[in-house]
């Protein structure tokens, strides 16, 4: 395996999915003493997830099991999105100089 694909593409997403999660478990135990902006820089996943979670009143579980499954996945795609830039610029900067 490149060692430009392992740093640009698999080590952002190892770090992007935990970071993800707790992220969200942070945003949702956090959720009325931290302003809206701050929490939407550090979770956007939370408010995605309360606009897309199903409106009509199915099970708890259903309900919550696709509350979190929206929210740690946008949250983890945020990380790795923002990982996999820091790693492109890192690599870019290494090879330039």
């Amino acid at each position: 395996m490149h060692t430009r694909i392992l740093f640009r593409v698999v080590l952002p997403a190892l770090v992007a999915l935990p970071l993800g999660f707790v992220g969200l478990a942070l945003a949702a135990e956090n959720e009325p003493t931290v302003p809206g902006p701050l929490l939407m820089l550090f979770s956007p996943g939370l408010k995605l997830a309360e606009l897309i979670a199903p409106g009509e009143h199915g099970s708890l579980g259903a309900t919550f099991g696709w509350f979190l499954r929206v929210g740690i996945v946008a949250n983890a795609a945020y990380y790795f999105v923002i990982f996999a830039l820091l790693a492109y610029l890192v690599s870019r900067r290494r090879t330039a100089s």
